[in-house]
């Protein structure tokens, strides 16, 4: 899939996007400045909203951060201190050897081909690091956690677009080009309502792909079965993603 059609895929619902996806954790950040023996400057490709950009602020000296869709860097709030522009993820408009760490966030599996880790190897230094993560699907307990699984293969299958794959395949799947590391084990962890947990869910691109050929909201069946099994629909839960790593140096 290009850079252009994932930009309109997301664009569409940055706002959305900027509301309800979920932050990572601080150690994870930490962890990827620990690696770099430098810290001066940082890219985040296909950085959205700017979720794994912003935390990066308090680790490095200069923070760059680019994604194929302008509604999407438009739409990220917070942003004093990272330098924003439009690119596609395999051209970058930077110098050789100029970065000490790249991240890619819940994105790779959009445009993980040679072109791209060959761009990722001029542009990180001798000794830079490039990490790229994704989250699968949340868990919260054994009656909601069947209702989303559910959802998710059965109501939703067959409107993921065809990059998906790579993220239920926990990125085993794409073949990392470079002397790996392995970052610890982390996920995401957060206290949500039903509202927020149906917000995040409307921010799913088959949600979206769903809505537009059918002309229904498949959530709307979902709904009733959550706030059954939820309770207090205002009692937060608690929700848990884990994360799968995809990291390594240049050779």
């Amino acid at each position: 899939m290009s850079d252009n059609h994932v930009s309109r895929l997301f664009g569409a619902r940055a706002d959305a996007y900027a509301s309800f996806r979920p932050h990572y954790p601080a150690s994870l950040f930490a962890w990827l400045a620990a690696q770099c023996p430098q810290r001066l400057r940082a890219l985040d490709i296909a950085c959205g909203n700017g979720q794994a950009s912003r935390p990066l602020r308090e680790h490095f000296k200069q923070i760059l951060a680019c994604d194929a869709s302008l509604e999407q860097l438009q739409a990220g709030a917070d942003r004093p201190g990272l330098q924003l522009f439009v690119a596609e993820a395999q051209a970058q408009p930077l110098p050789s050897q100029s970065l000490d760490l790249i991240v890619v966030a819940q994105a790779l599996h959009w445009f993980a081909t040679p072109e791209f880790f060959s761009e990722v190897r001029r542009l990180l230094k001798p000794g830079g690091v490039f990490c790229a993560w994704r989250y699968s699907l949340m868990r919260i307990d054994e009656e909601l956690d069947a209702l989303i699984d559910d959802f998710y293969w059965n109501t939703l299958g067959g409107y993921w677009p065809a990059g998906r794959a790579s993220v239920d395949a926990g990125y085993r799947d794409i073949n990392n080009p470079f002397a790996p590391l392995i970052p610890p084990a982390s996920a995401i962890e957060i206290s949500w309502t039903l509202e927020q947990l149906l917000g995040y869910l409307r921010t799913w691109s088959a949600v979206q792909r769903y809505e537009q050929q059918n002309g229904a909201d498949p959530l709307l069946q979902l709904h009733p079965k959550l706030r059954q099994e939820w309770g207090d629909a205002k009692q937060p839960r608690f929700v848990r993603w884990p994360l799968h790593f995809l990291a390594g140096t240049p050779n």
